[in-house]
């Protein structure tokens, strides 16, 4: 059986195949829809199926899920790799460089290694379970911030909302509170952006396994809390969560958030 080390190894290695394909595609690709301001090109569709034939080639007994509607059960080890093959559609079909390829790999629904690579900037996310997180190699740790005053928070947004809707609103509390938010249109990167310390926090009620299977991991090795929305265990089928630098911080922005049902 092998070690996460070199679960580690084989999921780095297919996210930078990934990452390749999406530098050779940006700016040659038409996107089309597949729902409501959701968007889908070749480039999604060409690095999921390098990516799977890479892992499957290497793991035929093992399952996967990507988002680009592929699915393969999980053999009797249990082992499932999620993947998000362009995090960030939207920001590359309109040429904002900020995009990445997600991968996870859960064994009965335990996260053990994620990785996400961002293609622009050349830097490789890292985590293995109980191993620490890294990014290019060198050591992450989230943010020693306990005041959501002086938190830089990110959000993500269903791809529509109504002006009233719930995420609004949380949106609008959280705004007149912490220090700054962000909406990066990339849920992979925020989450390794918390884990980095770049960002103090981030929370998300409209994700999808794919998005954060990589990152929510990250969060949690380079010492950051994760929770899901109600300070409950977090749930990968559900994908909703709030993550913080720290207690104090989570705390609080959970208190908020749960001001507003929905």
């Amino acid at each position: 059986m092998s070690s996460i080390a070199e679960f580690g190894d084989i999921c780095e290695r297919a996210a930078r195949v990934g990452g390749q394909i999406l530098r050779e595609l940006h700016g040659r690709v038409i996107a089309r829809e597949k729902g409501p301001a959701d968007l889908v090109t070749e480039a999604d569709v060409a690095a999921q199926r390098a990516i799977r034939d890479m892992l499957l080639g290497t793991f035929p007994d093992h399952g996967f899920l990507g988002e680009e509607g592929e699915s393969v059960s999980p053999g009797p080890a249990g082992f499932r790799w999620i993947v998000d093959p362009l995090d960030g559609t939207t920001n590359f079909c309109h040429g904002i460089p900020h995009y990445a390829v997600s991968i996870g790999l859960e064994q009965h629904g335990r996260l053990l290694v994620g990785v996400v690579y961002d293609p622009i900037a050349d830097e490789c996310y890292r985590a293995g379970t109980g191993e620490g997180a890294y990014l290019n190699g060198a050591p992450l740790h989230v943010s020693s911030t306990i005041e959501l005053s002086k938190a830089v928070v990110a959000v993500s947004f269903p791809p529509r909302v109504e002006r009233s809707s719930p995420d609004v609103l949380r949106f609008l509390d959280i705004l007149t509170v912490c220090r700054a938010t962000r909406r990066t249109g990339s849920a992979a990167l925020n989450l390794c952006a918390v884990a980095a310390g770049r960002f103090d926090a981030f929370w998300s009620y409209a994700t999808n396994p794919w998005d954060v299977a990589a990152g929510v991991l990250m969060v949690s090795e380079a010492g950051g809390v994760l929770t899901g929305p109600g300070g409950q265990e977090f749930n990968l089928e559900q994908a909703s969560f709030v993550a913080a630098a720290t207690p104090p911080l989570h705390d609080e922005l959970c208190q908020i958030l749960g001001k507003i049902p929905g």
